[in-house]
């Protein structure tokens, strides 16, 4: 039998990691942006994120690699709109990103070192007795292609966003249309993992986190 955290606590872990590294920097965004207008709102929310990473660092606390990643890109999406002061180029960035992630998953599912492993630790630590399960592998390597068509979908949808919707609006449209396709991505590889342990002879049970023979 495999046990596996409750539910609630991924949640509970989840939930931090997807405010500060994806919803702080949009809430950052739209409150310099009414103040201090379009470059403002880029400087607010790119010190907002290397706020939170100064802060863990100070604490010494891990630094998840969804914050470590989204700050590297929004430094790049900065730099590069604060100098052709262009809001549109601002806003294609994550799209283009999110093309290229897609790409990235499905090349480290074929090389066998899926991203997704590495991903997972920031919800869900795993311990390294069960990354080494030959199952648990093949797991992560297969649903690296879930995520790739949940990124994929997500840059065609944001690109469709930034198109018709205008600047006030995209940044809240693109947020809840990533958190939505990011939730279900979510569920469905919590339930294909449980499969693929059952088909496995294992059965997982969440409520701990501990791993038993039988």
């Amino acid at each position: 039998m495999l046990r596996l955290p409750h539910p609630v606590s991924v949640l509970r872990r989840a939930v931090p990691v997807i405010l500060e590294s994806i919803v702080a920097p949009v809430a950052a965004y739209y409150l310099v942006l009414v103040v201090a207008g379009f470059r403002g709102a880029l400087i607010g929310a790119l010190t907002w994120s290397y706020f939170l990473i100064g802060r863990r660092l100070w604490r010494r606390e891990r630094v998840s690699t969804l914050l470590w990643l989204g700050t590297l890109l929004l430094t790049l999406r900065t730099a590069i709109s604060f100098v052709t002061g262009s809001a549109f180029l601002y806003f294609i960035q994550p799209t283009a990103s999110a093309f290229l992630a897609s790409l990235l998953l499905v090349l480290s599912a074929v090389v066998g070192r899926p991203f997704t492993q590495r991903f997972t630790h920031d919800f869900c630590p795993l311990t390294p007795e069960l990354l080494a399960r030959p199952s648990v592998h093949r797991f992560f390597v297969r649903v690296s292609f879930l995520w790739a068509v949940a990124m994929f979908l997500n840059g065609a949808i944001v690109l469709a966003l930034l198109l018709t919707a205008s600047t006030g609006t995209f940044p809240l449209a693109r947020l809840g249309a990533s958190t939505t396709l990011t939730a279900a991505a979510i569920a469905l590889s919590i339930t294909w993992f449980a499969r693929s342990m059952r088909r496995d002879g294992v059965t997982v049970r969440f409520g701990g986190y501990t791993e038993q023979s039988g």
